[in-house]
């Protein structure tokens, strides 16, 4: 039985999986066919193996590909040019061997006199490709992933130099037909890499390379596609069109989310206490209980990030900035920032604005900087003390929570100045809530009504969902419109009662918590 893959290269024989037919026949069509150079950089895991394996053999009827990982040349490899050069032949020799070409004999030739020579450069290596090329019966593609563990190294800058030197005189020297390098890391970026202190990272050695604009996240019709598969060998009874539109909610079609999302349901919630049925599990609320699990496992996807945070601060700022603040960031793929979110897969454009590239990925920074605020925050332990009383036969009292914090916030906040409570006011009631529904619950901002005045909250507790709007308080027209908007929302999720809680600096303000009737639904108010 084929299962749901989360670690590695995906084989469509024995793994539930997107099928990648149309996006193959693009980056032929657009990219190989057309003699480009180009690169293929996305986030960790984001299906880049999976992609240059499947193209591989797509193209193999058309063309010779010789298909390697840099992570099979060592350190030492990549001491010098020479010994560059004979790891580099003796790996093309081996590729050619496996395929058993009737011209291999031809091929390798130039290759065997690399490894026969003491020393190269790669000028030798290079002259020995081009003739290699021009022995071919048929055009040779060149494909090497994971370029980023060899881009430390100034001996694979100068290669990618050679590649650009031959590319544009290849109607003189023979030299391959097309160029396909994969990585996380864009070439304008290896600088970057190599040396994070200069200022000079974008000087690119490899300026000719194509753009590759393919999109490789997963659409909710492919989703849906892949789910179809699964449903025919396991018979769940599931409604696959809803399953897959929860499922894109929450990824937004990152191929290993995806996965993940489907391998958790599949082989921990299917028959568990909660979910005895499939078609359960099969659900809105399976998707959110994997969603939920997911969030406490420790990943090399989640690392990654953490990583990425430590090492670039200008990221991590604007990643803080957009979930407790909601500001609004221009989007400048060139800006140093933005292009790093870009390429590590944790930004996205929309609207012309810089948003975080999916909910989990916003969920997860959200729980991460939180558990770092938590450890010297008196907000987080103040509602870890109170956290009892709000759970009532295992149920939030959500009007409680809110009584409680207007009151906590009072008498915290109750000096701080207007810029102080519109930078923390949310953070504040975030970390309050967080040690509430820890463990139990779940929650997270809705993206597309989020701004600098306004946040909708979706909390999460035993399935019984409460929407919670924090806005800042810009005078009664602004609180009327913004109580009719949560009218709005409450009705998108079929709820009869919502939250508001207003962040209000009016010298008048009444403090405190009271309920209203706004077009049929009931909005508890909370003012501090």
């Amino acid at each position: 039985m084929r299962y749901f893959n989360t670690e590695g290269l995906c084989r469509p024989d024995e793994h539930y999986m997107v099928r990648l037919d149309d996006r193959l026949a693009c980056i032929k069509n657009t990219l190989i066919d057309r003699k480009k150079y180009f690169v293929i950089n996305r986030g960790r895991q984001y299906g880049k193996t999976t992609t240059l394996k499947a193209l591989a053999k797509y193209l193999s009827g058309d063309y010779v590909v010789l298909s390697l990982d840099f992570q099979q040349m060592g350190t030492e490899d990549f001491v010098d040019a020479a010994t560059f050069a004979h790891a580099f032949a003796n790996i093309l020799i081996e590729k050619l061997e496996i395929k058993g070409l009737d011209d291999r004999k031809e091929l390798m030739e130039p290759l065997m006199e690399v490894i026969n020579r003491d020393s190269n450069s790669l000028k030798d290596l290079f002259i020995r490709l081009s003739r290699m090329c021009r022995n071919s019966a048929q055009p040779i593609v060149l494909m090497i992933d994971e370029v980023d563990s060899a881009s430390n190294n100034q001996v694979f800058i100068d290669f990618l130099a050679q590649l650009r030197s031959y590319y544009l005189a290849r109607d003189e020297m023979p030299i391959f037909h097309s160029v396909v390098l994969a990585g996380v890391y864009s070439i304008k970026n290896l600088k970057l890499k190599l040396r994070p202190e200069s200022e000079h990272q974008y000087n690119s050695p490899w300026n000719i390379a194509a753009d590759f604009e393919i999109n490789m996240s997963f659409s909710t019709n492919q989703i849906a596609t892949m789910l179809n598969e699964y449903e025919a060998d396991h018979h769940t009874g599931m409604d696959i069109q809803a399953v897959a539109d929860e499922i894109y909610r929450y990824t937004s079609g990152y191929p290993v989310l995806v996965s993940f999302i489907c391998k958790r349901i599949d082989e921990r919630l299917c028959g568990s206490e909660a979910f005895q049925f499939p078609k359960d599990a099969w659900s809105g609320a399976g998707v959110a209980e994997a969603v939920k699990n997911i969030l406490k496992m420790s990943t090399p996807l989640f690392e990654s990030m953490v990583k990425q945070l430590d090492q670039y601060s200008e990221l991590r700022t604007m990643l803080e900035n957009i979930i407790y603040q909601g500001i609004k960031i221009p989007f400048s793929p060139d800006e140093k920032a933005v292009s790093m979110g870009l390429m590590f897969g944790f930004l996205a454009e929309k609207n012309g604005q810089v948003a975080i590239a999916n909910r989990i990925f916003e969920m997860y920074l959200m729980n991460f900087f939180m558990t770092e605020e938590a450890a010297k925050s008196e907000v987080y332990l103040r509602g870890d003390r109170d956290r009892v009383g709000f759970i009532r036969d295992n149920r939030l009292d959500m009007d409680l929570v809110l009584k409680k914090f207007v009151e906590y916030f009072h008498e915290i906040c109750g000096d701080k100045d207007e810029a102080f409570i519109e930078k923390n006011g949310r953070k504040f009631f975030l970390l309050y809530l967080k040690p509430i529904i820890n463990g139990t619950g779940n929650y997270y901002i809705e993206a597309q009504t989020r701004d600098s005045r306004r946040t909708d909250l979706i909390v999460d507790y035993l399935g019984e969902q409460f929407i919670v709007e924090l806005k800042i308080w810009h005078g009664n027209e602004y609180n009327a419109r913004g109580e009719k908007q949560l009218t709005e929302y409450l009705e998108y999720f079929h709820r009869d009662k919502g939250y508001l809680l207003s962040f209000n600096f009016n010298q008048k303000k009444e403090i405190g918590v009271k309920e209203i009737q706004a077009c049929g639904k009931t909005i508890v108010e909370a003012v501090v």
